[in-house]
């Protein structure tokens, strides 16, 4: 059994970014750099901004970012950009830059970050990350994907201390069943149903969904663990797996996606069937079809058969015209003469001379639209999870995904 589990520090995000060149890879190199129709001139970085969002300032495409970006000279990592600092965009060569504004401290003013009371205190000196923490931060250290359903037969939460019905942080589970001491630390997950790819129908893996952490009190039959932690209350059935040493994330940047690559979107966490900005969406592509973290994918709606209501005469129908002696008050509107026919000559039930009746085409083909971009932030063998950036338009299961065109 192999369940792939998700580590990732909070500290690690606000290490910042990297945002200077970077390979960009062929894709990049081709679409051509479009200004966004409102670029400011100068622009000054205000606590609470991300990376992609000051580049949506500047860029129609943000993960174009770095053909623009212009690092100064300054001592220390010139790519990281933080609150208080001014940006002005120039022009070199006739191309688009944006680089820092160091008028202000050439008159021997000093970078201003004006505090207000809070409750979570952060270093003032935090860059700027690449994109809203909190979005993906509580999906950050939870498992969600096995390979197999094998997940099913590993041990398993049998009861609880003092006659409990559930188990928080703190508490005694029994476990069925642990026999060694060579793992001390554990993982609680609640098994999910298979993820199966909607063009194929073939599984792609299984949901296991975090509970919580625990510790090995003693072995046996059942065992004990006493939990640590929880996203959620302890049940029976919940299963016990190792816990995961898997490193923790690392910085990723934005990138197209590579070329040809097509997708859909499978779920959306939480169970809502409406996807907007900053929700998290699961693909049905993953790491085997060179999907990794940091690509960019534009999502789109449409490509569906939709029924014509006017034509199947569900909108603009008129009583006055239709009635018991026209066709169309029987059959419907979607409904036409396509000939006349009758019998073989000969033959041995006669039909007279008759109409032919078929249907008329009564849909259409909705039209592809852009609806979003999303930017995927881990991807296992099959499937993948993603951020959405921008929403243009509601977008819902089963929606396309596609790099951004060259």
């Amino acid at each position: 059994m192999r369940v792939l589990t998700l580590r990732f520090s909070l500290g690690d995000v606000l290490l910042g970014v990297l945002i200077g060149f970077i390979a960009m890879g062929p894709a990049s190199t081709v679409r051509a750099l479009e200004l966004a129709e409102d670029a400011p001139e100068v622009y000054e970085v205000r606590p609470g901004d991300t990376l992609w969002s000051i580049a949506g300032r500047y860029l129609r495409d943000p993960w174009l970012w770095p053909e623009i970006w212009q690092a100064n000279d300054d001592p220390g990592n010139p790519d990281l950009i933080y609150p208080g600092e001014r940006l002005r965009l120039v022009h070199v060569d006739g191309r688009p830059r944006v680089v820092r504004d160091t008028a202000a401290r050439a008159s021997g003013d000093m970078r201003v970050v004006r505090l207000s009371p809070r409750v979570r205190v952060s270093a003032l000196e935090a860059p700027v990350p690449m994109i809203p923490v909190a979005s993906i931060a509580p999906f950050l250290t939870q498992p969600w994907v096995a390979e197999s359903d094998a997940i099913k037969r590993a041990p398993y939460v049998v009861g609880f201390a003092d006659d409990r019905t559930v188990a928080a942080p703190s508490d005694d589970v029994f476990v069925r069943r642990i026999d060694t001491t060579a793992v001390s630390e554990f993982e609680i997950l609640r098994p999910g149903d298979a993820l199966r790819d909607p063009d194929t129908n073939r599984i792609l893996g299984y949901e296991a969904t975090f509970v919580a952490n625990a510790l090995l009190e003693r072995v046996g039959d059942p065992a004990i663990l006493r939990v640590t932690r929880s996203e959620r209350e302890v049940s029976i059935g919940d299963r016990v797996i190792p816990a995961s040493l898997e490193a923790p994330l690392e910085n990723f940047f934005p990138r197209p996606a590579p070329a040809g690559m097509r997708g859909r979107i499978l779920s959306v966490m939480n169970g809502i069937s409406q996807i907007g900005q900053y929700d998290i969406v699961t693909l049905n592509r993953g790491s085997h079809d060179r999907l990794q973290p940091g690509h960019v994918l534009e999502v789109f709606r449409g490509g569906e058969e939709v029924r014509d209501k006017v034509r199947d005469g569900g909108v603009n129908w008129n009583w006055k015209r239709d009635g018991p002696l026209t066709g169309a008050f029987w059959l419907g509107n979607d409904y036409s003469v396509k000939g006349w026919s009758e019998s073989p000559t000969g033959s041995s039930a006669p039909i007279p001379l008759h109409a032919e009746i078929g249907r008329d085409r009564a849909t259409y083909i909705r039209p592809m639209q852009r609806a979003g971009v999303l930017m995927v932030f881990r991807s296992f063998d099959r499937v993948s999870f993603a951020l959405v950036l921008n929403a243009d338009r509601a977008m819902s299961v089963g929606d396309r995904v596609s790099p951004p065109a060259p």
